[in-house]
C-alpha cells in the first residue's frame, strides 16, 4: 500500500536535506518548528520513520546516541567524533566482500551492513594539544 505524500512529509524531508549533517529528530524538530510553530514533535519523529520506512531516508543506528537520518541513499560509512559528536560521511566504497565474508562464515542472507568509525576529530585532536 503506497503511503500518500503529505505536507508535514515534504517539511520532514526537506528539513533533512537542508541541514545536510545526519541530523537527529529533534534537530529535524527544531528546524521545522521555527518555520510551522504548529507541528508535533510526534509527527516529525513519525513522517522521519516513515521515510526511512519508505527508503526515501536512511535510519543511521548509531550506539550510545540518538539514531540519526541522512539523505543520501547509497551505502556508505561515518565516523563521529567522541568529543564534540560531529557526523559525517567517509568517502570509502562499501565494501561488499564483507557482506559476502559473513554470508559465508554464519550462513546468513546479507542485506546490508552499517559501520560508524569512533574517533577524535582533527579540530578536537588541536584543542587537546
Amino acid at each position: 500500500m503506497k503511503k500518500r505524500n503529505t505536507i508535514q512529509g515534504q517539511l520532514v524531508l526537506n528539513a533533512v536535506r537542508q541541514l545536510g549533517n545526519h541530523p537527529t529528530a529533534d534537530d529535524v524538530y527544531n528546524y521545522v518548528v521555527q518555520m510551522h510553530p504548529n507541528i508535533s514533535k510526534g509527527t516529525v519523529y513519525r513522517n522521519l520513520n516513515s521515510l526511512a520506512e519508505d527508503g526515501i531516508l536512511v535510519k543511521i543506528s548509531v550506539p550510545d546516541a540518538t539514531d540519526r537520518f541522512d539523505h543520501t541513499l547509497e551505502k556508505h560509512y561515518h565516523i563521529k567524533c567522541m568529543n564534540c559528536k560531529e557526523f559525517v560521511d567517509v568517502n570509502l566504497d562499501y565494501i561488499q566482500e564483507l557482506d559476502d565474508k559473513v554470508a559465508e562464515l554464519t550462513k546468513y542472507k546479507i542485506l546490508s551492513h552499517d559501520v560508524v568509525f569512533k574517533g577524535i576529530c582533527h579540530n578536537c585532536c588541536n584543542k587537546n594539544k
